[in-house]
């Protein structure tokens, strides 16, 4: 039977922390996810405007396929110094590649942003964006348990028209585990049109983000756009970035056909999702710490539905657990006070 992990989060998968930073003026933050030790990666782009760093070496195809931390980070471009930080962090404590005994260790840190600068925060850094700095505040930060909604990547972020978060939810099934981290700033809805019924109401579990469900005998959904879109659609200004994590040992091929499931999970939870508008990414990692035992194939079939079903929940949980900012305002709020 499957049901959530201890504590309802990625680091229900043991080897794995997570830590948080923001700067509540700026209205943005930085998530990183670091392992005991390095993790054998993967990543799939969905989106038609992802901002990414270093996927190109998780390519099934190439010479590393791992990855010692992986940071999700608000900021658009300005974002992508947070890895910096993170891989200065984790050489000074001698995590990466060592090739030569006189050079330093080289650690590898993908990473993924999203666009949060048109929030309100003051965004007038100069030539010092705080990202990098964040990066290592969250990575000193990171452990076995961490805050929702308002919190890293997911502090600033939008989710149609109502505040995003930062969200994750784990699932154990057959003594593996299988957890997600997002931080949902979609262009799409999280929402049923005319209701406050999240689109990933089935797979909830208990009353992980508020347990409402339609009312009546739930009919046909209307098929034009969601009204509860962001106003006005535009490039560059939204996407969902996320983690799986599994301790199953699986290879990198297979991690890859997760994070390709996994993918789902977005479709699942926010409507329209994979638009051109939104830079959706899904990295998964494994600590391999698990067998798979004889029937591989069904098992790896088995982890990516649990990845996409984990993602929805997921992304549910991080609106839900958002709370107003500003002009921003939370899901919770808007149906409180119409």
């Amino acid at each position: 039977m499957v049901h959530p992990g201890k504590h309802n989060l990625i680091t229900d998968v043991a080897g794995l922390g997570v830590g948080h930073a923001h700067d509540a003026r700026v209205r943005s933050g930085v998530s990183v996810l670091i392992g005991d030790a390095p993790m054998i990666a993967a990543v799939d782009i969905r989106g038609g405007a992802p901002g990414t760093r270093e996927t190109y070496a998780l390519d099934p195809s190439g010479l590393a396929g791992m990855a010692d931390a992986i940071v999700l980070s608000g900021g658009s471009v300005h974002g992508l110094d947070a890895a910096s930080g993170v891989t200065a962090w984790l050489a000074a404590k001698g995590r990466g590649y060592k090739l030569r005994p006189e050079a330093p260790p080289a650690p590898i840190v993908p990473a993924a942003i999203l666009f949060d600068l048109v929030n309100g925060g003051d965004k007038n850094w100069g030539a010092e964006p705080p990202y990098r700095a964040l990066a290592i505040s969250a990575a000193n930060a990171a452990g076995e348990t961490f805050a929702l909604g308002n919190a890293g990547a997911g502090y600033g972020a939008l989710a149609g028209i109502y505040k995003g978060g930062l969200g994750s939810a784990s699932a154990v099934a057959g003594g593996l585990t299988m957890g997600a981290l997002v931080a949902a700033n979609p262009v799409g809805s999280p929402v049923i049109p005319g209701s406050d019924v999240f689109w990933s109401f089935p797979f909830e579990q208990g009353s992980e983000f508020g347990g409402r469900r339609p009312g009546g005998a739930f009919g046909s959904v209307p098929l034009e756009l969601p009204p509860d879109m962001k106003g006005a659609a535009r490039p560059r200004e939204n996407t969902m970035i996320a983690v799986v994590a599994t301790d199953a040992d699986v290879t990198r091929n297979e991690l890859k056909r997760i994070a390709i499931m996994a993918h789902d999970g977005m479709a699942r939870a926010v409507r329209p999702s994979h638009t051109q508008f939104d830079g959706d990414t899904v990295f998964a990692v494994s600590t391999a710490r698990r067998a798979l035992g004889t029937e591989r194939e069904r098992a790896v079939l088995y982890l990516g539905s649990l990845a996409a079903d984990c993602l929805a929940r997921a992304i549910a949980r991080g609106v839900y657990e958002a709370e107003t900012i500003g002009n921003l305002r939370a899901y919770r709020d808007v149906f409180a006070k119409g």
